[in-house]
C-alpha cells in the first residue's frame, strides 16, 4: 500500500456529481481500506485524544487489549495510507495524526453542499 492521497490533486469526490475517474478511486479505496477496520479505527481516535496529540506504541496495546506487533502492524498500514505519522525515539516509535488526509477522506466523501457546513 502507498500513501494514497499525498500528492497535491485533490482527487474527485464519489458524491460530488461527477464520474469518479479509476485513479482517483483505487487511491481514495486504499485509505478507506485502511480505516476499514475497527483496531484501527480505534488506534485514530487514541491518538487523536492523546495529551499532545500523539502516543507511543506501548501506550496503545493496553487499550486495546492487542499485543505489541499486532498493534504496529495495523500502525504501519495506517502509516502507509498517510494517515499517520511515525517518529522514531531509541526503542519507541510515536505516532502522530495527519490532519490533512482526515480533512481530504471527510471532504471526499460530503457531499459539496454541506462542506461549508460542516464542522472544524
Amino acid at each position: 500500500m502507498v500513501r494514497v492521497l499525498a500528492d497535491t490533486t485533490t482527487p474527485a469526490s464519489p458524491v460530488g456529481g461527477e464520474p469518479l475517474p479509476r485513479r482517483d478511486a483505487e487511491r481514495i479505496a486504499g485509505v478507506l481500506k485502511a480505516l476499514a477496520d475497527p483496531n484501527r479505527l480505534r488506534l485514530i481516535s487514541l491518538i487523536q485524544s492523546t495529551e499532545g496529540g500523539e502516543a507511543c506504541v506501548c501506550e496503545l496495546t493496553e487499550p486495546l487489549g492487542l499485543s505489541q506487533p499486532t498493534i504496529s502492524h495495523h500502525l504501519r498500514i495506517l502509516t502507509e495510507a498517510g494517515l499517520v505519522e511515525r517518529d522514531k525515539r531509541g526503542v519507541w516509535a510515536y505516532f502522530r495524526i495527519v490532519p490533512e488526509t482526515l480533512n481530504a477522506v471527510a471532504d471526499l466523501l460530503t457531499p459539496p453542499k454541506r462542506r461549508g457546513r460542516r464542522r472544524s
